[in-house]
């Protein structure tokens, strides 16, 4: 389980989301198999995903991220509840590129940065709202934080972070999306950039052993900060044989003899969790009955 957690400090002027992921990166490392660069750009996704679908306010609310840069990845793929249970891909799960001169996995690389960053968000309304921005770096977090500063108008601070072990498991994972509430006086401003200067990489503090929380305080040092919730949150798909039946049948008869006429089962796969469905003639028979 990931550890969201959302909070406010105590003049009222700074917003922050923030989340240990861990356990939702890992799942979807085991799941998609992904390489190492693929693993980190991925997660930061999922991760910024999680939090931007926590702060949804109606219960049946959604998120779709999808970031789509021309590089070797393809596109990333990530969609959150309005808990901030999050489920995501990457067209291509395995890319090998050279690590950046400082060591460190080239995510931008991977994702590109000729491209725009999606955000579909379902409010239950007729139409669901869609925004996008062009890709500033391909990194993820920086990308989010123009979102907001472009689409929203919300001036906000985004840290994503994906350690990748030697045998390319997930050893930490995690972030935060500060944001400034309207009217917050200069001089709040002013230390919060001072706090940000200085502030070292998230996932360098979590290695250390502080948790999410810690991190919080870390970055918003000298404010009073009031933690308003902490919620559990995972990698979680929403996929089921029965939606799958639900859909195969708003098909249609025809349609669905149309495809058996050629095809000896009728197979619907899930991106999001590798799940393959797979229907006799038999099946869609008794699916036709129901």
């Amino acid at each position: 389980m990931g550890k969201l957690i959302r909070c406010i400090t105590s003049e009222g002027a700074i917003m922050v989301s923030a989340i240990d992921s861990t356990d939702i990166v890992a799942k979807a490392e085991q799941i998609h198999k992904t390489s190492a660069v693929v693993t980190a750009a991925l997660g930061r996704l999922l991760t910024a995903g999680a939090m931007m679908g926590n702060m949804l306010k109606g219960e049946n609310n959604s998120i779709t991220l999808k970031v789509d840069g021309g590089g070797p990845i393809g596109v990333i793929t990530v969609s959150a509840d309005y808990h901030g249970n999050v489920r995501g891909y990457a067209t291509n799960p395995v890319v090998e590129i050279p690590l950046k001169p400082n060591g460190k996995l080239d995510v931008s690389g991977a994702v590109g940065t000729d491209g725009n960053l999606f955000v579909i968000k379902d409010l239950g309304l007729k139409d669901p709202y869609n925004g996008f921005v062009p890709l500033v770096s391909g990194e993820i977090a920086e990308d989010i934080t123009s979102y907001y500063a472009t689409s929203e108008q919300i001036p906000t601070v985004c840290a994503l972070g994906v350690l990748v072990d030697k045998d390319l498991t997930v050893k930490k994972a995690g972030g935060y999306i500060l944001q400034l509430l309207p009217f917050t006086e200069d001089e709040i401003i002013d230390k919060l950039e001072e706090n940000l200067k200085t502030q070292r990489p998230l996932t360098a503090l979590m290695d250390e052993g502080m948790d999410i929380e810690d991190i919080v305080r870390d970055v918003l040092r000298g404010f009073d900060v009031e933690v308003i919730y902490t919620e559990e949150v995972e990698y979680k798909c929403k996929c089921s044989k029965a939606k799958v039946e639900a859909t195969l049948k708003s098909l249609g008869e025809k349609e669905l003899n149309e495809i058996l006429a050629t095809e000896p089962t009728i197979d619907v796969y899930c991106n999001f969790c590798n799940t393959t469905y797979s229907f006799t003639k038999n099946d869609v028979e008794k699916i036709l009955k129901k």
